[in-house]
């Protein structure tokens, strides 16, 4: 027999039947194409192609009755199991689903039915035991579109990174817009923000999982608008609390430039029988809370997880605690930690230390360092402002920096 059958028995034919026929007959002979990976892309493919995992299923099955693993077109493609058979393979499916998932898979242009007269499957062999004929399942369409499930499946793994990077933004953004505005708004900052809050509300919840890219990329877009005015809010308030501490630091070195001995005691110094004056520690003991405990642990969070049971840092006091429990992992003495209590106060120390461990990894010696900033501090030359200031710029803006800017 020379013709070979190219149409369904008992079943009506679809242009789609005949594109993967015309599409197998005119690829080159030589193609070849590994069966396990074109399934593989299949899978990742399966929602452009319009084709179920069920199907896939049944396709899987349908490859296992083919020996290699390479599949060519010059050799015979053709299988010919019976739905038993096909069945055990495709772990017990029902006979009814194992019917719907084979038409699926011929009206996708997956595979072929190369029917027999009364539309059996089976294969024909000659003298030599070679089979002259198959009537069956041809699998030549996996063949000849083999490249273009390829790239199916390369734009379906893109496609699926990008929304999955857009649900992370969207996230990431969400979380950095709610606490923020929420510390703001406990700490009573200055600022617009409750209309930043209301802003954020309207918004409305993260998205479903199965939603749109086009929404997903347009509430990206308006969380990164509230973002940079969050941002802005909080920034713009830091830097007038910065000028504000400095001034009034300022202010009190003129003043004390400007004393006469007599009054030396009244701003907190005191004149030795040398006559050198050294900055008195009662003085510089008293706690300097240019920002909130709220801002402190912001710009420095490490240090909530160091907290005695776990409970989190809620005053002043517990901060104190744990900056003590983290002293010793730093590796300062506790004559360090003593004298920077005693010259900058419990709380500006612990809020040192804070600092310090958020920057461990950039510090060789944080006892030495330590020991330098008491220094310093008697000196009247360390202000916890700028430091506070720039951990703060770098634990707001670092996630935000590193998002992928997928969306515009």
């Amino acid at each position: 027999m020379d013709h070979i059958s190219s149409t369904p028995f008992g079943r009506p034919l679809s242009l789609t039947m005949v594109a993967a026929r015309v599409k197998a007959e005119h690829c080159p002979a030589e193609t070849i194409a590994e069966k396990w990976k074109v399934l593989d892309n299949l899978r990742e493919a399966k929602q452009v192609l319009g084709v179920s995992d069920r199907a896939l299923s049944v396709l899987n099955a349908l490859l296992t009755f083919h020996q290699d693993t390479t599949l060519a077109l010059g050799g015979d493609l053709i299988v010919y199991p019976s739905n038993r058979s096909l069945l055990l393979r495709a772990n017990g499916m029902a006979p009814a689903t194992l019917r719907r998932n084979l038409a699926a898979l011929v009206h996708v242009g997956l595979v072929i039915r190369r029917d027999s007269p009364n539309g059996k499957r089976y294969a024909r062999k000659g003298e030599g035991g070679q089979i002259e004929q198959a009537f069956g399942f041809d699998l030549s369409p996996l063949v000849a579109r083999a490249a273009e499930f390829e790239k199916l499946a390369g734009e379906a793994r893109a496609a699926a990174k990008a929304r999955y990077l857009l649900r992370e933004e969207i996230s990431l953004l969400r979380r950095d817009i709610s606490q923020t505005i929420l510390m703001s708004l406990d700490e009573g900052l200055p600022g617009p923000w409750r209309s930043l809050a209301d802003r954020f509300k309207a918004l409305g919840g993260m998205p479903a999982r199965n939603a749109d890219v086009l929404l997903l990329e347009g509430l990206a877009k308006d969380l990164r608008a509230l973002w940079r005015d969050v941002d802005k809010c909080l920034t713009d308030h830091l830097k007038q609390e910065n000028m504000s501490t400095n001034e009034s630091h300022t202010e009190r070195h003129h003043q004390n430039s400007n004393s006469n001995p007599s009054n030396d005691s009244e701003r907190g110094y005191r004149v030795e029988e040398e006559g050198t004056g050294t900055p008195d520690p009662e003085a510089l003991r008293q706690p300097v809370r240019a920002f909130s405990l709220g801002v402190v642990l912001q710009a420095c969070p490490d240090i909530a997880m160091y907290t005695r049971g776990g409970e989190g840092i809620a005053t002043w006091r517990a901060l104190s605690e744990a900056a003590a429990v983290v002293r010793p992992i730093l590796g300062i003495s506790p004559s360090a930690w003593a004298e920077a209590c005693e010259t900058m106060g419990h709380d500006n120390a612990a809020v040192t230390v804070a600092a310090i461990l958020q920057r461990a990894e950039a510090i060789r010696s944080p006892g030495a360092y330590l020991r330098n900033l008491t220094q310093r501090a008697k000196e009247g030359k360390f202000s916890l402002g700028p430091v506070i200031m720039a951990l703060l710029r770098v634990n707001t803006s670092h996630e935000t920096k590193l998002k992928p800017q997928t969306g515009a």
